[in-house]
């Protein structure tokens, strides 16, 4: 992608970071609004409301009041770019460093901004252009595009009946404790589970994953997407 051209200024790692949250928080919600992404990058409101003012001067994102923040195409593509070189970065460091999937994100964010055009191509031809990332992330294309997959109509864990039965398909936590204890109950993308139980008013989720069952916390459920 070469989406930083012709711009009235440098897009620089604060830009960069800006696109990038309000394209994963408008993927969930919809348009952003102020104090929403303020809560999510924590900084001050004011500090948000002066770099939507830049972005929008740049024609990255729209701000329409009492409605929300969008990304403009171009803003857009920006932060797919991004989140193209986060998703390369875990996924290369798990499978060729040796990294677990609870180490790689923090580096990944600071990696992220820094590579090469090029680095990103030898990275991708050596994972063999892989479509996920490790924690089950689609990883967009070159050309912005993301795999044909409805990760947004998928079901969670906490959503199936019992005796159903599902795959992981993606885990969005990105909380190292949790991914680690999920890592330790086997529950990774790729992992055949059951649903033995769900407990009334809001309690766990018993899932069977091999042959043992869990007792998992809902909130955490409600995090793990799944296909059948």
């Amino acid at each position: 992608m070469t989406t930083a051209e012709n711009l009235s200024q440098p897009v620089t790692t604060a830009i960069e970071d800006y696109l990038k949250t309000v394209y994963l928080m408008g993927r969930e919600r919809g348009p952003v609004k102020t104090v929403s992404l303020a809560e999510r990058m924590n900084v001050k409101p004011s500090s948000v409301t002066a770099m939507i003012k830049t972005l929008a001067e740049m024609k990255l994102v729209e701000h329409e009041p009492y409605y929300g923040i969008r990304l403009t195409p171009r803003g857009e593509l920006i932060a797919l770019e991004v989140i193209r070189h986060h998703r390369l970065i875990e996924l290369y460091l798990v499978e060729a460093l040796g990294f677990t999937w609870d180490e790689v994100h923090e580096e990944a964010e600071v990696l992220e901004h820094v590579i090469s055009e090029k680095l990103e191509a030898r990275i991708a031809a050596y994972l063999g252009d892989p479509a996920r990332d490790p924690h089950g992330d689609p990883i967009p294309a070159l050309d912005g595009s993301l795999p044909d997959e409805p990760d947004g109509a998928a079901p969670t864990l906490a959503d199936l009946p019992v005796k159903a039965r599902a795959r992981v398909l993606r885990v969005c936590d990105q909380h190292a404790e949790r991914l680690r204890y999920l890592a330790e109950l086997g529950l990774l993308p790729g992992a055949r589970v059951q649903v033995t139980a769900q407990a009334p008013f809001g309690g766990p989720v018993s899932v069977r994953v091999g042959k043992a069952v869990h007792a998992l916390d809902r909130r955490l459920a409600r995090e793990i997407l799944v296909e059948s």
